[in-house]
């Protein structure tokens, strides 16, 4: 669901720090917002190797951030961007 702009950056602002914690290697809270449960299932599912995980959520900050600031208007989550990164050219271009 898109969101409007205050919201969608403030959220932005939480999906950093959420990413920030993933990358740090713990997490010292316990209560989550439905979204970034979301978002945390979500990176689950993707089942990085452990040897690629930091750069990859590195990686995937940084696209999020970019998307954002392109005009999303949700969050990017880890499963779409892998799958945008593996497409061939002639795929996204058979897309558009």
């Amino acid at each position: 669901m898109p969101l409007e702009a205050p919201e969608l950056e403030a959220r932005l602002l939480q999906f950093n720090r959420l990413i920030q914690d993933l990358l740090r290697g713990r997490i010292q809270r316990n209560t989550f917002q439905p979204w970034e449960v979301e978002i945390l299932l979500d990176i689950e599912s993707c089942e990085l190797r452990d040897s690629s995980r930091r750069e990859v959520l590195r990686r995937y900050q940084k696209a999020a951030n970019r998307y954002f600031e392109r005009g999303g208007r949700t969050l990017l989550k880890l499963s779409e961007y892998l799958e945008k990164k593996h497409r061939s050219p002639l795929e996204e271009k058979l897309e558009n």
